[in-house]
């Protein structure tokens, strides 16, 4: 069977008013960007539904890998088309129903929308005339027109009769870039992916930053954040990864605070640092992949200590999220076993015995001020680099000779 066309159900996208526009426009730029490669694609864009014309066998099997992943998407279904021959349109329902007939006891209805009202059948008569064609063709099949299984839908327009009848599950969520850009805090683990994941399902776009401490970090870690920050771009934009050098920072606060405040120290650092390229790249806030009480610098005392550094807004989508809850999620998007890879990043290194769990910030602070960490804090962030994802051609890494 040829597909013709995918159709595509926005969802939430349907709520919006007078800015709808705005966001089916966006939807349209990522469906675009995610194939690129399949390029040119011709895409209509409607007030309630899209519809991408399928040229051939190929294209057909890449929309159909890759739309479930596209941001903005509540559902879709592949649509065959045919003649408006009452005996064609028969033929065509048989063949689009026969990835059913071994599907067990299935409910199934007709449903009918015409918009050639030309057409000699009207809705109810044409819905009579395929049910009882059908029917006798699939034992397994019972009548049920409140929420069946399957719903073969014909639309009668003015250039060809369209069918379909499978309903795949799209992404949900905004179109990636309708609601800003922030920074997400990248680092190996399980939980930072995951929160970018989430902040992309409400529509935004990502630049992320990762702290590189070489020699205490490897280029292996470093590799697995790369590998992360690619697979985040499958779900419909690109992503900058800034890489921090980050170990004179990182000693610094090891030699000059306190062991057990270290790590609330190290996190302040971090965030001044994601603060500034924050603003360099025009960005509208910060996203970690902290969930409360996790560890010690997850605690109410430690995340205020490490908020008072910046007034720029945190987002943290796991805040409340139990670990499991947030590992099944990265089974799911494809994140977890890039993730649990043995590679230690920055936040493992120097990483003290006993922790505090309750920082007080004035102390905090007091042991800070015997050291100038704003010099520190300004070439960290000039001598970053920067890749872009997906990438398309292997940028020399300027940190191998500190290996």
């Amino acid at each position: 069977m040829k597909f013709k066309e995918i159709l595509v159900r926005y969802g939430e996208l349907s709520t919006k008013g007078r800015n709808k526009k705005d966001f089916i426009n966006r939807l349209r730029d990522n469906v675009r960007y995610s194939f690129n490669d399949i390029m040119p694609l011709k895409i209509r864009a409607e007030r309630d539904r899209m519809f991408i014309e399928i040229e051939n066998d190929e294209k057909s099997k890449v929309l159909m890998e890759r739309l479930p992943h596209v941001f903005g998407i509540q559902s879709f279904s592949p649509v065959a088309s045919c003649g408006k021959d009452l005996d064609e349109m028969k033929e065509l329902a048989i063949e689009i129903l026969e990835d059913y007939r071994d599907a067990g006891d299935i409910t199934f209805k007709v449903e009918v929308h015409r918009t050639d009202k030309t057409f000699p059948l009207n809705t109810h008569e044409l819905q009579r005339e395929m049910g009882a064609t059908i029917l006798p063709q699939f034992s397994n099949f019972t009548v049920q027109v409140k929420k069946p299984d399957v719903a073969l839908r014909i639309e009668v327009r003015d250039d060809a009769i369209y069918m379909m009848a499978q309903v795949i599950q799209g992404a949900g969520g905004m179109p990636v870039g309708s609601n800003g850009k922030s920074l997400l805090m990248l680092s190996g683990g399980i939980d930072s992916p995951v929160a970018g994941y989430l902040m992309m399902k409400r529509g935004v776009r990502l630049d992320a930053i990762h702290f590189f401490s070489p020699p205490y970090t490897s280029d292996n870690a470093l590799q697995k954040v790369k590998e992360l920050a690619n697979g985040l771009t499958k779900f419909g934009a690109n992503v900058r990864l800034h890489v921090i050098p980050f170990t004179e920072l990182q000693v610094a606060v090891k030699d000059n605070v306190p062991d057990n405040m270290s790590m609330t120290s190290t996190r302040r650092m971090m965030m001044m640092v994601a603060d500034k390229v924050r603003e360099e790249v025009g960005a509208l806030g910060i996203v970690t992949g902290e969930s409360l009480g996790q560890v010690a610098s997850q605690t109410l005392e430690s995340l205020t200590a490490i908020n008072d550094v910046t007034s720029t807004p945190i987002l943290r989508p796991l805040i409340s999220a139990d670990k499991l809850d947030i590992i099944k999620i990265a089974m799911e998007i494809g994140t977890y076993e890039t993730s649990i890879q043995p590679f230690e990043d920055c936040c493992t290194v120097f990483t003290p015995a006993s922790p505090k769990t309750k920082p007080r910030l004035d102390k905090v602070q007091h042991f800070e001020s015997f050291t100038q960490f704003d010099e520190l804090i300004e070439r960290a962030v000039k001598n970053r680099e920067t890749y872009i994802f997906p990438q398309k051609e292997v940028k020399e890494d300027k940190f191998a000779d500190l290996l």
